[in-house]
C-alpha cells in the first residue's frame, strides 16, 4: 500500500524537491505535509468505521466498502496510465519554497484520489478488524521513507545519487502504474478473501 501511494507525481516532486535551491528545507517541509494529510484521512476513516460498528454495519459491509474503494483506486490508476506527462505544476518546483512544498506534500498524499482511497482503506482495515489505531503507524513510516528515499540518497549517494535520480524519475514515470496496480490486485485479493471467509 506504500507503493501505492508514492508511486506517480508524488515521488516525482520528492524527486525534483531534492534538487531545488532550498533542497533540504523543501523535502523536510514536503514529507511533513505527506505524513499531516496521510494521518488525518486514516484518522477520519478509522473513526468512521468504530461510528458506523456502533450503528449496526454488519463486517462484510465494511469488506464490501474497502473492496469498492480498491477496485476503484484500481480503475483510477489504469485510466490515468498513459498520462506520462509531468504536471505543468511541477516547473515550480525548482524555485520552491518550504512552504509550497509542505502543502504539495499535503495535498499529493491526502487529496490525491489513489491516495486517499488508500489511506481510507487502511484506516477501515484496522477499524473492522478491531486493531488500534496507532497500528497504521509502520505503513505512515514506510510511505514517509520511501517518499523520502531521494533525500535519503542523496546524503548517501552524493554526485552518483545526483546523476542517477533523473534516471529512477524517468522509469517511476513511465512504469508507476504497473507497480500501482499489482498492489492494489493484491489487496483486492486479501479484502476477497476476508470477505469469503
Amino acid at each position: 500500500m506504500a507503493i501505492v501511494m508514492i508511486a506517480g507525481p508524488q515521488i516525482l516532486s520528492a524527486i525534483f524537491l531534492v534538487t531545488s535551491e532550498n533542497w533540504r528545507r523543501n523535502s523536510i517541509a514536503y514529507l511533513a505535509g505527506a505524513s499531516l494529510s496521510i494521518t488525518a484521512i486514516v484518522t477520519i476513516a478509522f473513526f468512521a468505521q468504530i461510528g458506523a460498528a456502533h450503528g449496526g454495519a454488519s463486517k462484510d459491509s465494511v469488506y464490501i466498502v474497502i473492496l469498492v474503494l480498491l477496485v476503484l483506486a484500481a480503475w483510477h490508476t489504469y485510466a490515468k496510465r498513459k498520462e506520462s506527462e509531468p504536471p505543468k505544476w511541477m516547473g515550480r518546483l525548482q524555485t520552491a519554497s518550504p512552504g509550497f512544498s509542505f502543502k504539495l506534500g499535503f495535498l499529493l498524499l491526502g487529496v490525491f484520489p489513489t491516495d486517499i482511497l488508500t489511506s481510507f482503506a487502511v484506516g477501515s482495515y484496522l477499524s473492522s478488524h478491531g486493531d488500534p489505531w496507532w497500528h497504521f503507524l509502520p505503513f505512515l513510516g514506510l510511505t514517509l521513507l520511501l517518499l523520502g528515499s531521494p533525500f535519503i540518497a542523496i546524503f548517501v549517494g552524493g554526485q552518483r545519487a545526483q546523476r542517477f535520480l533523473p534516471k529512477a524519475r524517468d522509469w517511476m514515470n513511465e512504469n508507476s502504474w504497473v507497480v500501482s496496480e499489482i498492489v492494489i490486485v493484491f489487496f483486492i485479493a486479501l479484502t476477497a478473501d476476508s470477505l469469503a471467509g
